[in-house]
C-alpha cells in the first residue's frame, strides 16, 4: 500500500510532505522515544507518535520511514511542517488514539 491510500482510507489530515505519498509502506512503529524508533522502527514504516516538534522530521530521514502519523490532535509547529515539506516525508495528525490507529492499520493490511 503507498501513502496516499492509507491516507484517503483512514481520512487522516495531511499536515505536510504532499511530495511524499507515493511512498510504499512496509509495516508501522507506535513509540514516543526518539532512540527506540531509530533503533527498532523499519525502514518503510509508518510511524505513529505524540512527538510533534522538528526532531521526528529527522529521525525519519535517517530511517527513511515512509510517514508520520501524530496523534490526539498534538499540533506541529512551522518548523517541523517546513522541514518536512523539504524532506518529503508526510506528517499527518488524528484526534484518535495512538492504540485506535494501530486498530485501524491492523484492519487495512499494514502491521505484523
Amino acid at each position: 500500500m503507498i501513502v496516499q491510500e492509507m491516507m484517503n482510507q483512514l481520512q487522516l489530515k495531511l499536515i505536510a510532505g504532499q511530495k511524499g505519498l507515493q511512498k510504499d509502506i512496509t509495516t508501522g512503529y507506535v513509540g514516543d522515544l526518539l532512540s527506540n524508533v531509530i533503533a527498532h522502527a523499519k525502514e518503510g514504516s509508518v510511524w505513529i507518535t505524540v512527538q510533534g516538534h522538528l526532531n521526528i522530521v529527522a529521525v525519519a530521514s535517517l530511517i527513511h520511514l515512509s510517514c508520520i502519523i501524530v496523534v490526539q490532535d498534538i499540533p506541529i509547529p512551522f518548523d517541523t511542517i517546513k522541514k518536512a515539506n523539504e524532506e518529503q516525508i508526510p506528517i499527518f495528525t488524528t484526534s484518535d488514539s495512538s492504540y485506535k490507529i494501530v486498530q485501524k492499520l491492523l484492519k487495512i493490511g499494514i502491521g505484523d
